[in-house]
């Protein structure tokens, strides 16, 4: 099996909210395979600059963009602008997300609308224009981030839950119609992962903890560069015939119901 299957040199990767964590990880998997990369924020110019600053530190072609993905005039300004100034997206992984922990009954409107326009809207908003320059060249591969909360219920996040699940069926839609034209939409879930945000429950007597350790059938946290395979995979030739499939990198928790047995 030859190497090129997975050589993305020469290709674009824009990849939305990767200032740090998951989004980040994979930037830097993108990049070792050959890519470009392109990252975007939306609240900060100053972390904006740190994460390209480290992603150039590590030695990657990295370029950054602050807008918000919800702005449909900013992104069609921006996608113009990145393709004028860094050339042709060929890989869109859209990984912008927000999530907020509260109960159904005491959420606002406003917050759930904003959890939906963010994680759900805003890959919609996202995807058009640089999709529409994809069909023009006649090829593109789109990454969306979902969850396992695309396919599971939790306590206190039914507006992320909602979102993500929403985004499962959007990237089998965004895949139907968009197959005849050579481009590939596929989606990736993560499990539990090690990042800063996980970092305070990853401790030795929190009970989430031992529950996720317990859950899951792998035994732990995974790390952000457990991530960073299938991502390539997805942006890669290797994937050419393969779309609308959703990827769950989550160390086998989806595969079983229960606890593992102890070995």
């Amino acid at each position: 099996m030859s190497n090129a299957l997975f050589d993305l040199t020469g290709k674009l990767a824009l990849i939305t909210g990767a200032t740090h964590g998951l989004g980040m990880a994979m930037a830097e998997g993108l990049g070792s395979a050959g890519a470009k990369l392109v990252i975007t924020g939306h609240s900060s110019r100053e972390k904006l600059d740190t994460a390209v600053a480290q992603l150039r530190d590590k030695g990657f072609d990295a370029h950054g963009y602050l807008f918000d993905v919800t702005d449909e005039a900013a992104v069609e300004e921006m996608v113009a602008l990145i393709e004028r100034e860094q050339g042709p997206i060929g890989v869109l992984v859209n990984n912008a997300g927000i999530i907020k922990r509260v109960p159904l009954l005491e959420m606002e409107l406003q917050d759930w609308r904003q959890v939906i326009d963010t994680n759900l809207t805003g890959v919609f908003t996202m995807s058009r224009p640089v999709v529409k320059r994809m069909i023009e060249r006649g090829a593109g591969k789109v990454i969306n981030i979902c969850s396992m909360m695309s396919e599971l219920g939790r306590d206190s996040v039914s507006a992320y839950a909602a979102a993500k699940g929403g985004l499962k069926m959007l990237t089998r839609n965004m895949a139907t119609e968009w197959a005849r034209h050579n481009v590939q939409v596929n989606g990736i879930g993560p499990g539990y992962f090690a990042t800063s945000q996980t970092a305070p429950i990853r401790v030795d007597g929190n009970p989430f903890n031992e529950f996720i350790l317990n859950r899951t059938p792998a035994g732990r946290w995974g790390n952000p560069e457990d991530l960073q395979g299938t991502a390539v995979f997805l942006a890669s030739p290797a994937s050419d015939f393969v779309t609308g499939q959703i990827v769950y990198v989550d160390g086998g928790i989806l595969a079983t119901i229960g606890k593992p047995a102890n070995e």
